[in-house]
């Protein structure tokens, strides 16, 4: 989607766009690494920060007509299922009677 975006905003919010995206993955993979469950937790937070981050960017870019409404709606979906998602992962990481993943 960010390949379509005007030049002009190549160096500001596209590139803000894509780093708020990319951090979503690789927290994960880094709290992934074998630490406790509260240290995971801790990344899948910073995660769960930078998909709210994603939204943030579409919001801003459907406000200046950089994307459309399906665009938007479409991508917005998608980031709002990663949330849940990361969330429901948090949580059971934080129950007490979770046992630690060992990878």
């Amino acid at each position: 989607m960010t390949k379509e975006f005007p030049s002009d905003e190549r160096y500001v919010l596209t590139d803000q766009l894509r780093r708020a995206a990319d951090s979503v993955a690789l927290n994960i993979a880094e709290g992934s690494t074998g630490q406790s469950n509260a240290e995971f937790s801790r990344f899948v937070g910073y995660a769960i920060c930078s998909a709210v981050e994603v939204v943030a960017c579409l919001h801003i870019r459907l406000k200046r007509n950089i994307i459309d409404q399906s665009n938007f709606n479409q991508t917005y979906n998608q980031t709002e299922e990663i949330v849940k998602m990361l969330q429901a992962l948090r949580k059971r990481l934080n129950n007490k009677n979770y046992l630690s993943m060992d990878y």
